[in-house]
């Protein structure tokens, strides 16, 4: 009898199974992984589905901070001494959460070359994109912040090409991860239509050519 050897599981492929410090949650839309102020104790990777970080002031007001797409690391600040949540983060569609324990995800980037490559680059994107973010709220209108949000959720390119995206947010996150009113988001999102920037009939189509509202002085 022939035995197959065990093919070794990508970097990727490590999180996809529960052990010892790694446990597969399942998640329904609009459940929290975990809330502002929750203890700071684990790192989470988006195996599946889409998620919302939230943080809400003192006052009460709430902000949309992030949106998180498959294979993206999320709550590794408690790996720098963060003891509690300073935000919330929710599933906007049903998902599929790995979570890590503190230890176990050490214990990955100290004996996994490739895992501690693949976390270092989601790290240095994640730097890239609150940098591009604060630069788009500094400088930027609304309308520019909200094409750059569309662009970002159908993962538009170059290409002369409409993209779906696959698991479309409501107005009202959109209004809250640009900083500005739902009515707002309404006018410019019919300002597209219209353009032929974007289609909307059930599912939400973007065109490569909204890049040029970015753009545009």
């Amino acid at each position: 009898m022939v035995l197959k050897r065990k093919t070794a599981l990508g970097p990727s492929g490590i999180l996809t199974e529960s052990g010892k410090g790694r446990s597969i949650l399942k998640c329904r839309k609009n459940q929290a992984i975990f809330s502002q102020g929750d203890p700071a104790d684990a790192v989470f990777y988006v195996q599946k589905g889409r998620l919302k970080v939230t943080v809400v002031s003192a006052r009460g007001k709430e902000a949309v901070a992030a949106i998180l797409d498959p294979d993206e690391f999320f709550g590794e600040a408690c790996m720098a001494g963060q003891t509690r949540r300073l935000a919330t983060v929710s599933a906007l569609t049903d998902a599929v959460v790995v979570r890590i324990e503190k230890q176990e995800i050490i214990r990955l980037i100290q004996e996994q070359p490739a895992f501690s490559q693949m976390f270092m680059t989601h790290i240095l994107n994640r730097t890239i994109r609150v940098e591009a973010d604060l630069v788009d709220q500094l400088f930027n209108s609304s309308e520019k912040r909200l094409a750059r949000l569309l662009i970002m959720l159908a993962q538009v390119g170059k290409e002369a090409e409409f993209r779906t995206v696959v698991a479309p947010i409501s107005q009202e996150v959109m209004a809250a991860r640009v900083g500005t009113t739902r009515s707002r988001i309404n006018y410019f999102m019919n300002k597209f239509r219209k353009l032929g920037l974007i289609e909307y009939n059930g599912t939400l189509k973007v065109h490569s050519a909204l890049l040029n509202v970015i753009v545009r002085e």
